[in-house]
């Protein structure tokens, strides 16, 4: 079948399993876990067969899409503000032949899957603006992801947040200007996990944004340099220990 046959059996496969409107989590997703252990727990709910979220639908979603090259899959997400609460969504968004669309799970079917037939980013949300504007939502942030790697058994983590918007804030026209800067950069494959916009991926990669974490304790320099009074006490009450038993031998 065509690619945009294969999308669609994909997201009708998703729909089968119906919208988790039980209030229980049946799959724990953690963001920060390698792309490896996310695509076992996909695995588990092609086994299970529950009642999925749509943060476990993006899941789903990688895991039912890897091994097509031609297929680039992306997180996007966004933060509404309805009634004086705030919500959070986030699909899968979709780029292949030129084309953008989006797979996903919702309460409301205009705020999930997404044809693959935008021409450019910046179409595809403001597609979904229009969509909450349906249901009185007003759209604050938006958070785009990088392109999520074909290789199942990778240890990176997926990119949630390499571009964030505060669309709420910017003109259109400045939002589609920083959108498609950002999807160009991304066809091109020039923008790394690191960025600027997320900087809870130095913290995961163990470098630390605090100066007093990054220079390390006091305690901790003593016990790397092995030099504390403490230690060399303790080698010098192993050292008498050694001798007494020694003698004792003799």
């Amino acid at each position: 079948m065509s690619i945009p046959e294969w999308l669609q059996a994909i997201q009708t496969y998703m729909k089968l399993l119906q919208y988790n409107h039980t209030g229980t989590q049946f799959f724990e997703i953690r963001k920060t876990r390698p792309l490896s252990g996310l695509m076992e727990t996909a695995k588990e709910m092609t086994r299970e067969s529950l009642p999925i979220k749509c943060l476990e639908a993006v899941i789903l979603g990688i895991y039912l899409t890897n091994g097509q090259p031609s297929v680039e899959r992306f997180p996007i997400s966004f933060k509404t503000h309805f009634s004086g609460n705030y919500f959070h969504h986030v699909v899968l968004g979709i780029y292949c032949n030129g084309r953008y669309g989006s797979l996903g799970m919702s309460r409301r079917s205009e705020l999930m899957d997404k044809p693959l037939t935008y021409r450019t980013l910046s179409d595809l949300i403001f597609e979904f603006e229009d969509s909450y504007k349906k249901y009185l939502h007003s759209v604050k942030k938006v958070k785009i992801g990088l392109y999520v790697p074909h290789e199942p058994h990778s240890f990176q983590p997926i990119e949630w947040k390499q571009l964030v918007l505060n669309v709420s804030k910017m003109m259109r026209t400045d939002v589609r200007k920083e959108l498609e800067k950002f999807a160009r950069d991304m066809r091109m494959k020039i923008l790394k996990p690191s960025s600027a916009h997320s900087p809870m991926k130095e913290r995961s990669r163990g470098k630390s944004l605090s100066p007093r974490r990054r220079q390390g304790s006091p305690q901790r320099r003593a016990c790397r340099r092995d030099k504390s009074p403490a230690v060399l006490d303790k080698k010098a009450d192993l050292a008498t220990l050694n001798e007494v038993g020694y003698q004792l031998r003799i």
